[in-house]
């Protein structure tokens, strides 16, 4: 694997791993990777979510998570 065109700034080849932020309330996490993030600006960190526990679904995307899940394709939502 060649590393031709690949940044040389400090920091920009860097890997972060994120997983699901969400924690129940017995204090055990999620173990999803976090691919849905969001920040309110630039200056807050980013929070990682899993698809089924992202907050900031809208309504019509959470009707089609529950459809989904109600179908057997997943965990369910709590």
């Amino acid at each position: 694997m060649s590393i031709e065109g690949h940044s040389s700034a400090p920091g920009a080849n860097v890997i972060v791993e994120h997983y699901c932020e969400h924690q129940d309330a017995d204090g055990s996490r999620c173990k999803e990777w976090g691919g849905w993030g969001n920040s309110p600006s630039p200056a807050v960190p980013t929070r990682w979510w899993c698809w089924e526990h992202f907050p900031h679904k809208t309504f019509e995307q959470e009707q089609a998570l529950r459809r989904k899940l109600a179908a057997g394709g997943g965990k369910s939502i709590q």
